[in-house]
């Protein structure tokens, strides 16, 4: 098998479908066993080098789209990339990993792949690390290694993950106020999953892109939340429905019993200010666009 994917979320699943519809051969390995149609699946537990290895034997790509619940970060993160390292090193295969910009902390400017990373928060710190380990393991020729990060996702099969996703596309439709974490005014990058995909299979294809970190391409015309809420409300022919925030009180309150939600809290810096990032690098040197927003925004809640 070419390209071995280990994780069938959005990502996992968007990235099997831009290659499917490469025409390239593609496996993905999760714990369900299940994936887009013309893919083969694999049920299994890829903190387990012994199965990673083997199921990805022969792969010439092995891509990393794991994502653990938020409480379970710190424990399961490293040892689901130990596993997906262990198959990419064994295989000889280039190692494709999605990470996101938690790395880079408080930001006082759009993000670029540049930005010094002064991650605040556990989160952020771990996921720094991890990204370190890789591009140690390429720099040392163990294995071939290219990063991709995005800013929130939306779009078809992000579902209650995402700022744009059940609390806003489901009341669109029926015409109610969507709800939303932080400040709405604020301007916030928005990554589309399908363009997330459509990054990682052109990263496990291409030439000359390895060693690096590359921010996914997103609309260059940053929005703020409510403008983009606004925009799905219009397209549901319910324009105006309105935004409500879900207060910072009450995401405490409710961490108090609930992991999940306390998890949220250390990252609701993300939506409290300007949160912009940038992707002039991967359109400037790799000819790689976002899907425009009002498109990107009809999709979803049309698979809504």
């Amino acid at each position: 098998m070419d390209h071995v994917i280990f994780g069938a979320g959005a990502v996992g699943r968007a990235t099997a479908r831009a290659l499917r519809d490469r025409g390239e051969r593609v496996r993905m390995v999760s714990r369900s066993g299940r994936g887009p149609d013309g893919v083969e699946t694999v049920a299994g537990d890829a903190t387990d080098p012994e199965f990673t290895t083997a199921v990805a034997a022969g792969a010439r790509v092995v891509y990393q789209a794991l994502n653990p619940p938020y409480p379970q970060w710190p424990q399961e993160f490293p040892r689901l990339q130990a596993g997906v390292l262990a198959a990419a090193r064994s295989a000889g295969a280039r190692l494709v990993s999605m990470d996101n910009v938690y790395c880079y902390g408080r930001p006082s400017g759009p993000l670029t792949e540049s930005t010094p990373e002064a991650a605040h928060t556990v989160k952020g710190r771990l996921r720094a690390a991890m990204a370190a380990d890789l591009l140690a393991e390429h720099r040392a020729g163990r294995v071939e290694v290219v990063i991709a990060r995005a800013s929130d996702f939306y779009g078809p099969g992000t579902g209650a993950q995402s700022n744009l996703g059940d609390r806003v596309i489901g009341p669109a439709h029926r015409g109610r106020p969507a709800t939303v974490l932080g400040d709405p005014d604020q301007p916030h990058t928005y990554t589309f999953v399908p363009d997330v995909g459509r990054t990682l299979a052109e990263l496990g294809l291409r030439d000359g892109v390895t060693g690096e970190v590359w921010h996914v391409p997103n609309d260059p015309a940053t929005r703020t939340t409510r403008e983009l809420v606004g925009m799905v409300q219009a397209l549901a022919g319910h324009p105006g429905s309105g935004v409500r925030r879900i207060p910072d009180l009450a995401v405490r309150a409710l961490g108090l019993v609930d992991r999940t939600t306390a998890a949220l809290w250390e990252m609701r810096y993300l939506f409290s200010a300007p949160f912009v990032v940038d992707s002039t690098k991967i359109t400037q040197r790799l000819g790689l666009r976002a899907t425009p927003v009002e498109q990107a925004l009809a999709l979803t809640l049309a698979a809504g």
